[in-house]
């Protein structure tokens, strides 16, 4: 079976969405932000191992201490999925930090930063040119 086959991208959505539930809904570790999500995952085809990127909006010690916190809840979170979802297989979750939108805002901020200072660079070369 491929990787990227109808029914893989199937269950990588639906193991997402459930994630995204027990995360938010279920789970009651203080360490774990309020503003945490589930960015994506990638689960085996063989339906052993999963990968859930996660996203937490804070600073690195919130970060630090959700990852903290899911990884200790790694047992339940696994007994919530095979509850909620008819798999074959219920995969070993394995959570890892997304810092992509973090790095999409910080590069957006940059390039709205140089756009400003090349337009006050046109702005005053336009008024010396007067």
């Amino acid at each position: 079976m491929r990787k990227n086959s109808i029914k893989n991208t199937r269950v990588n959505a639906e193991v997402q969405r459930e994630l995204s539930n027990i995360i938010r809904k279920e789970l009651k570790d203080p360490r774990i932000g309020m503003m945490t999500s589930v960015t994506a995952v990638e689960v085996a085809p063989d339906l052993k191992t999963c990968k859930a990127y996660i996203s937490v909006l804070g600073q690195d010690q919130s970060k630090a201490d959700t990852l903290a916190g899911l990884k200790s809840a790694v047992g339940f979170i696994r007994h919530q999925l095979a509850k909620n979802l008819n798999l074959r297989n219920t995969p070993e979750i394995r959570f890892v930090l997304d810092e992509s939108i973090e790095y999409g805002v910080n590069m957006a901020k940059k390039i709205a930063d140089v756009n400003r200072s090349l337009e006050r660079d046109e702005e005053e070369k336009d008024d010396e040119d007067e």
